[in-house]
């Protein structure tokens, strides 16, 4: 089985920065059409540049797209944007997430409304709309006997789904939302040949993380303590987990949420545990 993407057009959310940039950067590396989505259109400009409005350059690999993607209209625009510049979409990478903490005795509960807007309804309306993108696809090829995956999406979930602290109780809820999302998704399109896998991480080595252990020489050293393999995860690790789903070489996965967390989940969270 091959891991290339080269060739194929992504989608990828959550491009201007952390792990959605590295995401974008590796798979555009790697021979893939990116459209690097955001909000942050003043970051997707410093990061990327300017979409060209040369005809004659025609060699770029990547396209920026610049909306709120919580609204649909929003959604709509991006998909319609990505099919102008590269005719198709293959592969959708919903890795705009944000973590928030909070009371967890909020009786407003404004976390957990944000938080699941963002981390899981974005996420999976755009999967709509890109499957039933795809599925046209399939429909327009000759060989629509064939049982060549017709698209594969990738979500970006946290070992929070299955361990919490009070404070992250919001981003715990919503990280849980998005594996059933993925396990849900992955059940419905299966028939349409259409892949949907996610990777839940811990702690990654990213600009945010850089300035917790700034503020706290003991982050670090917490974090390595409380993961068996000793360092934290560098957002290349990330990303080619992220290939890894969307290639050929993970042609038989479907709705699996896979952790990659250098074994911390697996650890107890209770500090000597009596029993």
């Amino acid at each position: 089985m091959s891991f290339s993407i080269a060739g194929k057009t992504a989608i990828i959310t959550g491009a201007a920065n952390g792990i959605g940039l590295s995401i974008a950067r590796h798979f555009a590396d790697h021979g893939a059409n990116v459209v690097c989505a955001d909000m942050d259109e003043a970051r997707l400009l410093d990061e990327w540049g300017p979409n060209s409005d040369d005809d004659e350059d025609t060699s770029s690999n990547t396209r920026i797209f610049a909306g709120d993607l919580r609204e649909k209209l929003t959604i709509a625009n991006l998909l319609s944007a990505t099919i102008d510049a590269f005719e198709r979409v293959d592969i959708l990478v919903n890795a705009s997430r944000q973590v928030m903490l909070a009371d967890p005795l909020d009786a407003d509960n404004t976390a957990i409304q944000t938080l699941m807007d963002q981390n899981l309804m974005t996420s999976l309306r755009l999967s709509q709309l890109v499957a039933k993108r795809m599925i046209q696809q399939g429909l327009a090829r000759e060989e629509d006997e064939s049982e060549e995956p017709l698209g594969a999406i990738v979500n970006l979930s946290s070992i929070a789904a299955g361990r919490t602290q009070p404070g992250l109780m919001a981003y715990s809820i919503a990280s849980a939302a998005v594996d059933q999302m993925t396990r849900s998704l992955a059940v419905a399109l299966a028939p349409s040949r259409i892949r949907v896998n996610a990777v839940a991480f811990g702690s990654l080595m990213s600009a945010s993380l850089r300035d917790a252990i700034r503020e706290n020489g003991d982050t670090r050293g917490d974090i390595i303590d409380g993961t068996p393999l000793g360092r934290i995860a560098a957002a290349s690790e990330i990303s080619e987990s992220v290939q890894f789903l969307a290639s050929e070489a993970s042609s038989f996965m479907t709705g699996h949420v896979v952790t990659v967390d250098g074994g911390r989940s697996l650890l107890d969270a209770v500090p000597n545990p009596s029993h």
